[in-house]
Formats: C-alpha cells, sequence, structure tokens
C-alpha cells in the first residue's frame, strides 16, 4: 500500500501531522498512473512536470503550517470536456485545433487552482462527452480497471479509472445522462451528481440544463469535500445557485434512522440483471438494518427515454453544426449519426419533450413530499465488453433504442429533473464486476443525499475494495 491508496480526506489528515507530504503523493500518483494507464488508458495528458513543481510548493506550505485552500496538495485529474488555462481541451476529438488559444479556466477547475489541489493531468472522454461509454477516435478505448476487457462506462470514464486505480485521489466529471454515475457504478467508485447549478459551468455545454459537473472519488467524505470546493456562483453562468452550506465535516449529523426513503428496483419497467438486482437487495436491507423506513415504490412515470433522446440529440446536432463533411468523416460515428437524428427535431419537437421533462420534475416534486430520497440500482446491468456502446444481445426488446440510452434507464431521467443522484459501490458480480446503488434526492438535498451515503459506506466496505489489474 502507497499513499496512492489513500483517500484525499485520509492524505489531508496525513500531511497535517507531518507523516506525508505532497511531494511523495504525487509520486505515488505519477507512479501508479505510469504502471496502469498503459492498461486502461485513463488519461489523455498527463502533467507530470507541472505537478511535481506544484507539489513542491505544497510541501513548503505545510512545512510552514500555512497550507492554503481545502485540497492544498491533493493531486486531483480533470475531464477532457473542463476548459484549462494553458492546456488544450480536446473533448476526444480530432476536429479541435490543439493550438486554442487556451486561456480560460472553467469555473470548476479555477476552484482547484485556488485551493492548491495538483493537477495531475486531463482524463478520457468519448467525442463530445456524448455517450455512455468512453472511447473516441483521438484517444482510444477506456477500459475496466477491475477487468480491462470491459468497459470502464462513460463519459467520465476516465476519470472514473483514474480514482478506482489511485491515479490521483480526486477527479472532475461532467454528467448529461448518468456520466458520473454510470462509470462510478462500473468502476466501484463513488460519486454524486448535483444539483443543476450547484457547480457553476463555463462555456455552456450544448446539451443545455441536462449537463452537471460532479465530483469522481473513492469515498462518499471526499465527494463532499470536492463539491464543498467546486460549488458556488460564477458570474458566467446565468444558471449557477448561490452558495450552499459546506457539506464536508457534517455529513455525520444527519441520521438516516426514522427516514422515508422510497425503493424502486426497476422504475417499474426495466429489465434488471440478476446479479445486480440481488445486490441492490442487500444494500436495501442495510438501510433498513440502520432504521430507515422503507417503502417499495415505483416514482409513477413511464420511460422518458424519447424525450430524453430528442434533447440529447439535439445538443449533440449543436455540438457539430459547424463541421463539414471531411471533420466529420474523422468523427464517432455513432455521435454523426445521432447528431444528424437530433437536427431533424422541430422547435415544437423540441418543446413537447420539454413539456415531458417539466412533467417528470412536477412528478417527482411530489413525489420526494412523500419520500425523503429514492433507492435504484445506478446501471441494470454490469460492465460490459469495452469499446463498443451497447451490449451484444442488446437490447433485449427489438423496439428499443439501439443506443447507450437502452441500457441506462435510471441516470437519465434525473438530469430531466436536475435533481441529485449518487452513486455508490455496493457490491461485485460472480465475475468480479462492481455494482452501484444509487441514491436520489429532492432538487437541493445534496446534503442529505451524501449523508444517506456515507451512513451506508460507514456499514459497508463495498467502497474500500480496490483493483489491481495485470500490467501491461
Amino acid at each position: 500500500m502507497t499513499s496512492a491508496d489513500l483517500t484525499a480526506t485520509e492524505l489531508l489528515v496525513v500531511y497535517r501531522c507531518g507523516d506525508l507530504s505532497p511531494v511523495e503523493a504525487t509520486r505515488d500518483a505519477l507512479d501508479r498512473i505510469a504502471t496502469y494507464d498503459p492498461v486502461v488508458n485513463a488519461f489523455c495528458l498527463v502533467q507530470a512536470e507541472d505537478a511535481q513543481a506544484a507539489a513542491k510548493e505544497s510541501e513548503a506550505r505545510w512545512h510552514r503550517g500555512e497550507p492554503h485552500g481545502a485540497l492544498d496538495g491533493v493531486p486531483t485529474s480533470i475531464k477532457d470536456l473542463l476548459l484549462t488555462a494553458g492546456r488544450p481541451t480536446l473533448r476526444g476529438s480530432h476536429t479541435i485545433d490543439p493550438a486554442g488559444p487556451w486561456d480560460v479556466d472553467a469555473p470548476s477547475v479555477a476552484r482547484l487552482r485556488e485551493h492548491h489541489a495538483v493537477i495531475l493531468g486531463r482524463t478520457t472522454t468519448p467525442e463530445m462527452g456524448w455517450k455512455g461509454v468512453t472511447d473516441s477516435p483521438l484517444t482510444g478505448v477506456t477500459r475496466n480497471p477491475w477487468d480491462p476487457t470491459r468497459t470502464a462506462g462513460g463519459s467520465s470514464g476516465g476519470s472514473a479509472a483514474a480514482v478506482a486505480l489511485g491515479m490521483g485521489a480526486l477527479s472532475l466529471g461532467t454528467d448529461g445522462g448518468g456520466s458520473v454515475r454510470i462509470p462510478a457504478a462500473f468502476t466501484g467508485t463513488t460519486t454524486i451528481k448535483p444539483t443543476y447549478g450547484r457547480v457553476p459551468n463555463y462555456p455552456a455545454s450544448p446539451y443545455g440544463t441536462l449537463a452537471h459537473v460532479g465530483p469522481m472519488t473513492r469515498s462518499v467524505a471526499d465527494a463532499a469535500l470536492l463539491l464543498d470546493v467546486v460549488s458556488g456562483a460564477d458570474p458566467r453562468d446565468p444558471w449557477a445557485l448561490a452558495p450552499a452550506t459546506p457539506v464536508n465535516g457534517r455529513l455525520g449529523e444527519t441520521s438516516v434512522a426514522g427516514l422515508r426513503i422510497a425503493v424502486s428496483p426497476t422504475l417499474g419497467y426495466v429489465d434488471v440483471h440478476p446479479e445486480v438486482a440481488a445486490a441492490f437487495t442487500s444494500a436495501v436491507d442495510v438501510f433498513a438494518a440502520l432504521g430507515a423506513v422503507l417503502t417499495d415504490v415505483d416514482p409513477g412515470f413511464t420511460d422518458p427515454v424519447a424525450a430524453f433522446e430528442t434533447l440529447w440529440f439535439s445538443g449533440a446536432a449543436k455540438s457539430i453544426e459547424h463541421l463539414g463533411p471531411t471533420l466529420r468523416a474523422r468523427m464517432d460515428q455513432g455521435l454523426v449519426t445521432a447528431a444528424e437524428q437530433g437536427a431533424t427535431a422541430s422547435a415544437v419537437d423540441y418543446l413537447t419533450a420539454m413539456a415531458v421533462r417539466n412533467d417528470l420534475g412536477t412528478l417527482m416534486g411530489a413525489f420526494h413530499t412523500r419520500h425523503a430520497l429514492l433507492l435504484t440500482p445506478t446501471v441494470p446491468i454490469p460492465a460490459f465488453e469495452a469499446g463498443v456502446e451497447v451490449p451484444a444481445g442488446w437490447p433485449r426488446h427489438p423496439s428499443t433504442s439501439q443506443r447507450w440510452t437502452s441500457w441506462t434507464p435510471f441516470t437519465y431521467p434525473f438530469n430531466m429533473t436536475q435533481q441529485p443522484a449518487a452513486s455508490v459501490p455496493c457490491g461485485f458480480t460472480r465475475d468480479g464486476l462492481p455494482i452501484g446503488l444509487q441514491i436520489v434526492g429532492p432538487r437541493h438535498a445534496d446534503r442529505a443525499v451524501l449523508a444517506a451515503a456515507h451512513a451506508f459506506q460507514l456499514a459497508t466496505d463495498w467502497h474500500l475494495q480496490r483493483p489491481r489489474p495485470a500490467t501491461a
């Protein structure tokens, strides 16, 4: 075991008592990258010299007893959709000019710098972040740390794989339809898609108000720590919320005993893999043992996939509208096809989808007046073959869409409603693949979601399991 196995919260403790320095932690994280990134392909850019220099500066501050910020010296990575001044943000695409200019930090990246996180580099994404797995023409296939023949999920698959293997304690991801929760479930890591607007974003996503920024970590305590750092208003984001009460350090103040929690293993319409279903049932039993008041009940909506795809594929069309045939030929052809479909949607189609979205939000608002939280599986199936958008033989129902949305029915509804939704590991399949539990709360209830997830992790050890794939 090295410092790369420590969480951010644990690193800060040993920095404070002088048992470890940021230089050692950064060295160990870079060593992990050198060892495992050839296996999983989590990074599209490693900034080793910059990271080492930042770690030395952090070490000096800690030695003086003057650390600055909440993440001083913590090795961290950033998904390659978020702007970083001085480095190209290529979004997994050949169509973006690396020359830039690259002179702006996204708000969340700026907060990392203000809190003196050590930035290790940038993590992989599917082209323009468009799908629930991580592969692109520019950077290739990102693989699962537990079984490199399987996908790490997406679109924040690089961030999830990096965190799972100790290639940095923290990472910033994005989530427009499940993109932090899907890879967290597939890699045994921890995340939250916060209430929309809690983490400001700039520039605005082409996918509009579906797209959230969220922390990718190995523990709920770390997720709360990183969420507190990157939250708060930014003048460049007109939808950003005012700063919320900090969550980190207060997770234990709220017990789930007596809390009314809804349990929905299928949302009323999802076909769930038997091993995922069994792990979910065991996770629910943990909440029962903790004293929660559980009710088996579905929220009461039908699958909103058609409306989501209208919104999402319209965003895909917007993201590549300026590209001609020559550049489109160099792109992920699944993205091109989705964008072409989105381009056919009329204004009436879009507004009809928005009406479905509004109705869904109203329904869930009423649902949460009766149930503080909702438990579901995060993904209905285990991680499948790397390098494909949809697993072989899927979907089981021929009428279902052939896109990634066909196997992510638990995640995208809560992008449409903008609710906070966490994913925490809750078991493994017989093949040793992680399984995720999703905890959903009403809008603005990020603290309640994280507190329940923290209580679950205090009662279980799934999040403590670490993958060790064979080296290349």
